[in-house]
């Protein structure tokens, strides 16, 4: 059997090459970080690895401007890139173009879900958070006690304000249980006497920075009595305790400045105010003065006898005029009791019904005037026949044979003879 043509170790490398960029090309490959080294160039080279493998991995310069986390050993990453071989080596690599935390995705549709929810209950709404005291004593620190954010919050309120008191609440910041830990202390440090409270932690990858992202650290943070200010991670990085917070700082040290305006600017103002104050009493003073001395070139004040005799004078006037005054409604309110004294009395009912009686009296006067008693008193005569029945007429008289003839003082009969005669 023939051999092949022997290659040169160069060649057989070259081959290599092109067959692993041919075959395999872009990949995508999980794994985690290690043996992380950045050269002086920008270049930077590490191992990917998982339980049962590793691959050399190379990150340009270029490519690591653009990256989105800082890669570090322990870093569980997606690497996207193509397959290579490193020829002065014989050893076939990774050029790494991208890397992002694996889970990114699940975590950031994790983030964007509980965002909307609490968004939607209105636990980001800005007429809900309280304001932060503009004179704080008593600051209340949430977070690793080991970490570079206590160092630096510490170290920024000394600085600037070392009058104020510190209590530092340790909890875990990242891991299981770290949300637990930090609601549970929110909680504990807003049943105490502080003015402000703050919550921080230094940078980190999303994964890092989770324990901010849980929905029980939100609804603690909302439910504090005490007003919350979140300093998580650095500036373009954004957790949901920094929307429920009242107040978001870019960072630790600058939630420590946002709570600690230096002494001597308090001092500054105090002054200034101090100098306005004294200008203010000067400027009335001035005004009292000057009113003094007019007064005293007056000729009221120059004769104080003139100006009590002038005062009693105003007095024995005012003293008149509330005489009058009083004279005036005494005879109003006599006018209108009088008047309402006779509107009382025509409205009397004993008045009433001897007006009544008056004028049925002369009713019956006048009826008794018309009756046929008076009328007979007068000289007048009734002729009725026996049975009573009134007689207006000759004719009517005619035909009746007896007569009865009423006088004023009796009766008399009468009979109708032949000829009309009585």
């Amino acid at each position: 059997m023939s051999r092949p043509e022997p290659l040169s170790v160069s060649a057989l490398t070259a081959r290599i090459k092109d067959l692993l960029e041919e075959q395999v090309g872009e990949v995508c490959v999980a794994g985690e970080i290690s043996n992380f080294r950045r050269q002086a160039s920008g270049h930077c080279y590490f191992t990917l690895k998982d339980e049962g493998s590793q691959i050399p991995c190379a990150l340009f310069k270029g490519s690591a401007a653009r990256l989105g986390l800082q890669p570090a050993d322990g870093v569980k990453v997606v690497a996207h890139g193509e397959v290579s071989v490193y020829e002065p080596r014989g050893a076939y690599q990774l050029i790494v173009r991208g890397l992002e935390p694996l889970g990114k995705g699940d975590l950031h549709q994790r983030f964007e879900e509980l965002k909307k929810k609490l968004q939607a209950e209105g636990l980001f709404e800005e007429s809900r958070k309280r304001p932060i005291p503009e004179f704080v004593e008593r600051v209340g620190i949430i977070t690793s006690p080991t970490g570079a954010a206590v160092r630096d919050v510490i170290h920024v309120l000394q600085r600037r304000c070392p009058r104020i008191s510190l209590t530092v609440f340790g909890v875990k910041v990242q891991g299981e249980g770290a949300a637990e830990e930090l609601a549970e202390a929110i909680a504990e440090m807003g049943r105490r006497d502080f003015d402000v409270l703050l919550v921080v932690r230094g940078g980190g990858s999303l994964e890092d920075l989770w324990s901010f992202n849980e929905e029980i650290v939100a609804r603690a943070v909302v439910a504090s009595p005490v007003p919350v200010i979140s300093g998580v991670g650095h500036e373009t990085d954004f957790t949901i305790c920094d929307f429920a917070a009242d107040l978001r700082a870019p960072t630790p040290s600058a939630a420590a400045e946002m709570v600690s305006r230096p002494d001597a600017d308090w001092q500054e103002e105090v002054e200034t105010l101090g100098e306005r104050l004294e200008s203010a009493v000067w400027d009335i003073l001035e005004e009292k003065k000057r009113r003094v001395v007019e007064l005293a070139g007056s000729y009221v004040f120059r004769e104080p006898r003139r100006m009590v005799e002038l005062s009693a004078q105003r007095v024995d006037e005012l003293g008149l005029q509330l005489q009058r005054g009083l004279e005036n409604a005494w005879r109003h309110r006599q006018q209108m009791a009088t008047a309402l004294l006779q509107r009382w009395l025509a409205l009397r009912p004993e008045r009433k019904l001897a007006e009544s009686a008056l004028r049925l009296k002369g009713a019956a006067d006048r009826l008794r005037a018309l009756g046929p008693e008076e009328t007979l008193r007068r000289g007048y005569t009734l002729v009725q026949s026996p049975e009573g029945k009134l007689i207006r007429g000759v004719a009517a008289a005619k035909k009746r044979g007896d007569l009865l003839v009423k006088f004023s003082d009796g009766q008399l009969p009468v009979q109708v003879v032949k000829g009309g005669k009585v």
